[in-house]
C-alpha cells in the first residue's frame, strides 16, 4: 500500500467531507427541516435500489475486472444497470408512497452506470482516477444545484435530484471515455460461469452491504413514520456530521480492497490491515474530538435554529461512529479474501437489535431515542466483527494506536506532500 496514494485518498475526502457541508449548510437553510427530511428520504430509497444493482455494478466489478476480460465484466453490469434502474424503484413505490417516482428512476439508473465505471477504476487500481471522479460528483452537483437555482431561478426540491442526475450524466460519459477505449464489442460472449461467479460475489457482498444500510438508516423511517419528516431531517443532519468521521476508513478501506482484489489476498494482508486501523482510529478519533468541541450554538447558527439539537446527535452517536470508522477496515479485509460470511453475520445481529429497539424506543424518545439506538447497535456488529478478526490472528491494544516510527513516517509523508 503506497504512502502517495494514501495521502491522495485522504485529500480527496477531504475535499469531499468540505463539499459535502457546504452541500449540506445550503439545503438545510434553503429548504429547511422538512425539505432536508425528504431529500434524506429518497437519497435514502436510492441507496437501497443501489444495492439491488450493485449485484453487478458494485464490488463484483472490482473483484473480478482482473480475473475475468473486462467487456464481460462491464457489458453485464451496465444492461443490469438499466434493468434494475426501473425495476426495483416500481418495486419500492408499492412498499411507501413516493412523491419523486421519476426522480428515483432517473437517479438510479444514471448512478448505477457511473457505479459500475467508479468500480472498474478500484479494480484495476485507477485510486488516482476514482479520487478525481469522487470529488467532481461533489462538486458538480453543488454547481449544477446552484446554477439552476440562481440562473433558471427553479427553488423547489426537486432541483437537488434535477442536479444530482445531471451531474451523474456527466461523469458517467467522461469516465467512459477514459475507461472503454480499447474495448472490444466482439469479445462479449454471454457464458454462464461469468454470470454466476459475478452474482454469486456481488449477491453475497451487497447482502451484507444492504443489511448494515438498513441497519444505519432504520431509524429514519422510524422517526418519519412516530414523529414526522421534519424530524428525519434533524437527525440526518447530526448523522451527516458524525458519519463524515468515516472519511478516513473510506480511504483506507477502498486502498486496502484494490490490494487484495488485484493479488489474490497476499501474505502480508493482515499486517496492512492492522497499519489501516492503526490510523482509521487514531485520525478518527482526533477528528471527533474537534467536532465535539465544537459549541451547540454554532450549528443554530450555521444551519439554522432548527438545528440546535445536532450537538447532542452527535454526542450520542459518537461511540458507534468511531467503532464502525475501525471495524470499516477488518469488513474491506474479510471482502478482500472473499470471506462474505462474517459481514453478512454481524449484518443481520445489528440490523435485528435495530429493527427492535426502533420499535420499542423511538416513539418514546424521539430523535435521543434514534442515537441511543444507533449508537449501540454500531457497537454491537463491530463488536461482532473484531472478534473473527481476532479468532485469526493475535489481538495486542498496539494494533489501535500508532507507535513513535510509524507516526513519524506519517508525518513526514504529510509534510512532504503538502511542500
Amino acid at each position: 500500500m503506497k504512502s502517495r496514494r494514501i495521502l491522495e485518498s485522504f485529500a480527496a475526502r477531504f475535499i469531499i467531507l468540505g463539499l459535502n457541508f457546504g452541500l449540506l449548510i445550503f439545503t438545510t437553510n434553503f429548504w429547511g427541516t422538512e425539505g432536508k427530511g425528504t431529500i434524506s428520504l429518497v437519497i435514502a430509497d436510492l441507496a437501497i435500489i443501489g444495492f439491488f444493482s450493485n449485484i453487478f455494478t458494485g464490488s463484483s466489478v472490482s473483484y473480478y475486472s482482473s480475473k475475468f476480460q473486462a467487456e464481460q465484466v462491464v457489458a453485464r453490469a451496465y444492461i443490469w444497470s438499466l434493468i434494475s434502474g426501473v425495476i426495483f424503484p416500481v418495486l419500492l413505490s408499492w412498499l411507501h408512497p413516493m412523491d419523486h417516482f421519476a426522480y428515483l428512476i432517473g437517479l438510479s439508473v444514471s448512478f448505477s452506470l457511473l457505479t459500475t465505471n467508479f468500480n472498474l477504476f478500484i479494480g484495476r487500481q485507477q485510486i488516482g482516477m476514482f479520487n478525481l471522479f469522487s470529488v467532481l460528483q461533489q462538486a458538480i452537483h453543488l454547481a449544477v444545484m446552484l446554477a439552476l437555482i440562481y440562473i433558471f431561478n427553479v427553488r423547489s426540491v426537486e432541483v437537488y435530484f434535477v442536479a444530482l442526475i445531471v451531474c451523474y450524466i456527466i461523469l458517467y460519459v467522461a469516465s467512459s471515455v477514459l475507461l472503454l477505449r480499447g474495448f472490444k464489442i466482439f469479445n462479449i460472449t454471454w457464458s454462464k460461469n461469468i454470470f454466476r461467479n459475478l452474482f454469486d460475489y456481488g449477491w453475497k457482498s451487497q447482502l451484507s452491504a444492504f443489511l448494515q444500510f438498513l441497519n444505519n438508516r432504520a431509524s429514519f423511517y422510524f422517526l418519519e413514520y412516530f414523529r414526522g419528516i421534519s424530524s428525519v431531517g434533524i437527525f440526518s443532519v447530526g448523522v451527516a456530521f458524525s458519519e463524515a468521521i468515516w472519511t478516513v476508513s473510506k480511504s483506507l478501506s477502498v486502498i486496502l480492497y484494490s490490494d487484495l482484489v488485484a493479488k489474490d489476498g497476499s501474505a502480508d494482508a493482515i499486517i496492512k490491515t492492522k497499519i489501516s486501523l492503526r490510523v482509521s482510529f487514531m485520525v478518527s478519533l482526533l477528528f471527533l474530538i474537534i467536532i465535539l468541541l465544537i459549541p451547540a450554538e454554532w450549528y443554530a447558527a450555521i444551519l439554522g435554529a432548527d438545528f440546535v439539537q445536532t450537538k447532542i446527535i452527535i454526542l450520542l452517536l459518537a461511540p458507534g461512529i468511531l467503532a464502525i470508522a475501525v471495524s470499516n477496515i477488518v469488513g474491506h479485509y474479510f471482502a478482500g479474501i472473499n470471506s462474505l460470511r462474517i459481514l453478512n453475520i454481524k449484518s443481520v445481529i445489528g440490523l435485528i437489535f435495530t429493527l427492535v429497539t426502533s420499535w420499542l424506543v423511538i416513539p418514546k424518545w424521539g430523535l435521543l431515542g434514534a442515537c441511543v439506538v444507533t449508537t449501540l447497535s454500531y457497537l454491537l456488529s463491530s463488536m461482532v466483527l473484531f472478534y473473527r478478526f481476532y479468532e485469526i490472528t493475535e489481538f495486542r491494544m498496539s494494533d489501535f494506536i500508532l507507535s513513535k516510527s510509524e507516526l513519524t513516517v506519517l508525518i513526514t509523508k504529510i509534510r512532504g506532500k503538502a511542500s
